[in-house]
Order: C-alpha cells, then sequence, then structure tokens
C-alpha cells in the first residue's frame, strides 16, 4: 500500500513539474515578443519624433546630464 501511495506521489511531482515547465514557457515566449514589440515601437517613435528611447521613458535628463559632466570628474558626475 506504501509503495503505491509513493509511485501515485511520484506521477502527480511529475507531472506538476511538466505543466509548470510547459506554462514556463509560454510566459517566456510571450516575453520576447513583448520585448521586441516594445523595441520596434521605440524605434519607430524614435524616428518619427527624432527623440530616443531613453528620452521617450522618461531617462533623457540623467543622460544629458551625464553627456555635459566634466571629463576629468567622470567617475561622479552621477
Amino acid at each position: 500500500m506504501e509503495r503505491n501511495q509513493a509511485s501515485d506521489k511520484w506521477f502527480q511531482d511529475s507531472a506538476a513539474r511538466s505543466i509548470h515547465q510547459e506554462q514556463l514557457s509560454r510566459v517566456e515566449l510571450f516575453n520576447g515578443r513583448a520585448a521586441m514589440l516594445g523595441i520596434v515601437i521605440g524605434i519607430l517613435t524614435e524616428a518619427l519624433t527624432g527623440q530616443g528611447i531613453v528620452h521617450q521613458i522618461g531617462l533623457g535628463p540623467l543622460v544629458d546630464g551625464y553627456a555635459a559632466c566634466s571629463a576629468r570628474f567622470l567617475p561622479f558626475c552621477f
């Protein structure tokens, strides 16, 4: 009887791992497609507006301040 329960648990665990792996595969595929779409939209917006992706997401002042920083203080320009 105990051996049968151990066997059942092994099958349940194996099925759960298989389902989890399938779900993980689908989620990773969706995330990759969403990232590719986001990059394409960012590049198209950059072509239309002239603003880079960094400016589009609101980090433009940070990049602009870093570029305007003096070269001798470069490590401390954050």
